[in-house]
């Protein structure tokens, strides 16, 4: 079964501005269409198997439900819940910014 993947608002400006970061302000476009292909792969992987990253505890991530779930590309965070056959991505983050319990 495959699950309907939508994007926060959100979410995707987070992606946007996290990609063009790289390419204007780091300058390296080679590197901003690697880390593009990048994230777009974990967040389509996420339509085929949504469950294969446990539930998330973290304080940090209470905002967005009780049954957040977290998938990494290098150190970004993909912050999304699944609702019957839709994955939500809430946010596109810096693992870092990811804070408290787990």
């Amino acid at each position: 079964m495959n699950y309907k993947v939508i994007m926060s608002d959100e979410a995707q400006a987070d992606y946007d501005e996290y990609i063009d970061y790289i390419l204007y302000d780091c300058d390296a476009p080679i590197t901003a269409a690697k880390h593009y292909a990048g994230i777009k792969d974990t967040i389509m992987d996420l339509s085929k198997n949504p469950y294969q990253n446990a539930i998330r505890a973290n304080t940090s991530l209470l905002q967005y439900g009780l049954s957040v779930r977290r998938a990494n590309f290098k150190k970004m965070a993909v912050i999304y819940s699944i609702h019957n056959n839709i994955v939500y991505i809430h946010r596109v983050l810096a693992g870092s910014l990811v804070v408290g319990l787990d």
